[in-house]
């Protein structure tokens, strides 16, 4: 049986919708960001990166640095097992506290990402409470649908951002059984945030626990960088809230947050916290340094917020359109996926801007988008060299001036 042949057809299948993923090749300079080497043919050597989850640009912050490099030199590189077995480190445990503290609950856990904490969260819990019933947005993030589905629990969508189809459908079922309520703070890709007082409160009112995403918030909102349920004042109303030291932080691993009880069950029943090899002493350093630097200071909140604000001003003087939400994230709409593919490669080509196009299955087909990210070090002449680029290819694209 040619198992290559099936691959490449199903490949050739993707390239045809206009689908099929390419990464550019790109080396991030220290001191240097949001400017990157490039090392594609077609594109200049140098690139002002336009996508990227650093939102703050900690990951070259000196505070952070230097943190990392102290641990490596006290610690060496790896973490040496699982946490379970020989990976336990001091630094995993400074950084829990910090976690904790961050969230005002009394303990935290880590994970060697966003990813696996959401996956192995949802999944120890909805497996491991009888008859437990998961009620899910119908917008979350991938990685809480699979550990949803691992789960085998009973799962409910409800209306995205609607806490009254959530009120109807936690009313529908038994009284008695626990029900989990999982959603995001900011939705990464729409970049609109929950009415998240409004979901607590229905959630409180039958019994349910609230299960909070804030990959894309913590870090960027709140006093002290709590995400958006500090900003808002409801954090301690949050059962579990859930993070990443992989984007404002610019660090990598996830985490979840809560009562001590609720960690050390998903810690003792989680199989994606028992058997995956621990974060480096090093991550976990540098990971404590961005958070505590966050926590004391506003300084890069407020640059990126002022960014993000100019860039939004001058796509509207321009009629570049652009979904209008409360967020830091700014996708300008194609919805055409190979329009979208052909206006990132012009970017980076003829500008040297690069932005990478968000094509199914991320969003659903006829939403195709670029999705910017600026932040605090993207200059003024970076944000003006962008919204001409975009004007020129609005025009020879005939592309519409306006959000459907």
């Amino acid at each position: 049986m040619d198992f290559d042949a099936m691959f490449t057809a199903q490949l050739d299948a993707l390239k045809k919708e206009g689908n099929y993923r390419i990464f550019a090749e790109l080396e991030r300079q220290c001191g240097a960001f949001p400017k990157a080497k490039s090392h594609d043919a077609d594109a200049p050597e140098e690139v002002t990166v336009w996508c990227s989850n650093d939102y703050l640009g900690m990951g070259q912050h000196p505070v952070v640095r230097q943190a990392m490099k102290d641990a490596i030199d006290a610690c060496g590189t790896g973490a040496g097992g699982t946490r379970n077995i020989s990976g336990t480190a001091h630094h995993h445990l400074v950084l829990e506290r910090e976690l904790a503290d961050l969230h005002g609950k009394e303990a935290a856990l880590l994970f060697t990402s966003g990813y696996v904490s959401n996956w192995a969260a949802l999944s120890t819990l909805g497996a491991r409470l009888p008859d437990a019933v998961i009620l899910s947005d119908e917008l979350n993030h991938a990685s809480m649908i699979e550990g949803i589905r691992h789960s085998r629990a009973k799962k409910v969508i409800w209306r995205h951002n609607d806490p009254e189809d959530l009120d109807r459908k936690l009313a529908a079922l038994p009284a008695n059984a626990p029900k989990i309520v999982a959603f995001e703070s900011v939705y990464s890709m729409d970049g609109d945030i929950s009415p998240m007082e409004e979901i607590v409160e229905v959630a409180e009112k039958h019994g349910a626990m609230t299960y909070l995403d804030e990959v894309h918030a913590v870090g960027l909102y709140g006093p002290r960088g709590g995400g958006v349920s500090e900003e808002r004042g409801l954090a301690h109303r949050i059962t579990l809230i859930e993070g990443t030291l992989g984007k404002a932080y610019g660090c990598m691993g996830g985490y979840v947050t809560g009562s001590a009880a609720m960690c050390d069950f998903i810690r003792s029943f989680a199989s994606g916290f028992i058997f995956t090899t621990a974060l480096p002493p090093a991550v976990a350093a540098a990971a404590t340094a961005s958070i505590r630097h966050l926590k004391e200071l506003q300084t890069e909140r407020q640059a990126q917020r002022a960014q993000v604000a100019r860039l939004r001003s001058l796509l509207d003087r321009v009629g570049i359109p652009h979904l209008d939400n409360d967020s830091h994230i700014i996708p300008v709409m194609i919805k055409d996926p190979v329009k979208c593919r052909m206006l990132a490669d012009i970017l980076m080509r003829d500008y040297g801007i690069y932005v990478q196009p968000i094509n199914y299955p991320t969003v659903p087909k006829g939403t195709e988008r670029l999705r910017f990210t600026p932040g605090p070090l993207h200059t003024d002449a970076d944000l003006d060299h962008l919204v001409r680029a975009l004007t020129v290819l609005w025009k020879q694209c005939a592309l519409a001036h306006a959000v459907a």
